[in-house]
């Protein structure tokens, strides 16, 4: 006797075959994550790795296992090639796709594509760098580096994401999307400039509060200069190997009358601020003045000031091109600075003396902005 065949019956082979084949047919590519963490003037951390035939560094982190989301992955790599348990992640920095023929992937290689969640991973106290053990089967080495440095010892795509990464938590803005080491979306300011941050010898000195010892000549005259909303600008000095961030001022000339002059002088031409009721805050001493020709000990004065124009870019007589002008908050501008938990207590002294002094306002966090080449008009 044989049982009736429905038309169902037929319907469920059918199906499973070609759920199959869709299956097949579906693209499919590689998952990581790394983080990305920094020291606390701002250096990136990299590993050597012992396997790559390139000799290239890399963020730490690794491939996501089956089953596993990118974050425990990283977390589980943070742990493992670091020893370093429990470190928190934040946000999403960057999310990068790799294709599978870029120059940057091995050739010969089979290779997919790749998906790369990019943490932040923070920044490390000196006793966690001290904690660090390696798993010297697949690490040799770890550094801190700048990142117009890093970038040298990575693939230069793997460059590309730490920037965008990096200059995502800089700036304040959303997650990088990146498609073979470009953005797909719009480009942040920091990007656009190539802006970097710069490990400073000085970053630990002290910022001592009283006058300038009258035998000690005052070399240098920056200031944090506030503009209506709290924020500061900051300008970026363009260079072959990226921008470099500055507060406004420069070097006591011998036309200078007094370091206030300078600053007046300098804003101007570096940035076309004009600038109004300069403050000093205090000053740093330099003990060899090597950066001024080994002059000796120098004060480099820091100072806070209100903005009160900006005028349209123009290119800046020492250096013969226009700076970049932007707006951060103070600690943004700390960051970038590279000054470490110094530079933060001179920003929150900076913010403080602005609201004391003038009634401006705590700057909000916000994403890093360029000012126009027209200029801004303020309040």
């Amino acid at each position: 006797m044989t049982t009736p065949i429905s038309r169902s019956d037929h319907v469920a082979p059918r199906a499973a075959r070609s759920a199959g084949q869709h299956a097949a047919s579906r693209h499919a590519v590689w998952v990581g994550a790394a983080a990305l963490v920094t020291d606390q003037i701002g250096r990136v951390l990299l590993v050597h790795p012992t396997y790559r035939a390139d000799d290239r560094w890399l963020l730490p982190g690794g491939v996501v296992e089956p089953g596993e989301h990118p974050h425990v992955t990283c977390q589980r790599e943070i742990t493992e090639e670091l020893g370093l348990a429990n470190l928190p992640l934040s946000d999403v920095l960057a999310v990068h796709s790799l294709s599978p023929h870029h120059p940057d992937t091995k050739p010969g290689t089979p290779f997919p594509g790749e998906i790369r969640f990019v943490f932040d991973g923070g920044t490390l106290t000196p006793d966690q760098v001290e904690a660090i053990r390696l798993p010297r089967e697949e690490l040799s080495e770890f550094a801190f580096l700048e990142t117009r440095d890093a970038v040298q010892r990575l693939r230069p795509v793997d460059g590309q994401i730490m920037l965008a990464a990096y200059r995502a938590r800089l700036g304040n803005t959303a997650t990088a999307h990146l498609a073979d080491g470009r953005h797909i979306l719009d480009v942040p300011a920091l990007d656009r400039h190539d802006v970097h941050v710069r490990y400073r010898p000085l970053w630990d000195s002290p910022l001592n509060r009283g006058p300038v010892p009258e035998r000690i000549p005052v070399q240098q005259a920056w200031a944090w200069s506030f503009i209506p909303d709290g924020r500061v600008v900051l300008v970026a000095d363009p260079g072959p190997r990226g921008a470099l961030p500055m507060l406004p001022g420069g070097t006591v000339e011998k036309t200078d009358t007094t370091p206030e002059d300078t600053l007046h002088r300098e804003a101007a031409e570096e940035a076309q601020l004009t600038l109004a009721d300069p403050v000093r805050l205090g000053w740093v001493l330099d003990d060899t003045g090597e950066v001024y020709g080994s002059v000796g000990p120098n004060a480099r004065l820091r100072l806070a000031a209100r903005v009160t124009d900006i005028g349209p870019a123009a290119v800046d007589p020492a250096t013969g091109h226009p700076f970049a002008r932007l707006l951060a908050t103070p600690a943004q501008a700390a960051a970038l600075l590279g000054w470490g938990p110094p530079g933060a207590r001179q920003a929150l002294l900076a913010a403080e003396t602005a609201r004391e002094r003038w009634g401006l306002p705590t700057a909000r966090p916000a994403a890093i902005e360029e000012v126009s080449a027209e200029g801004m008009r303020l309040s």
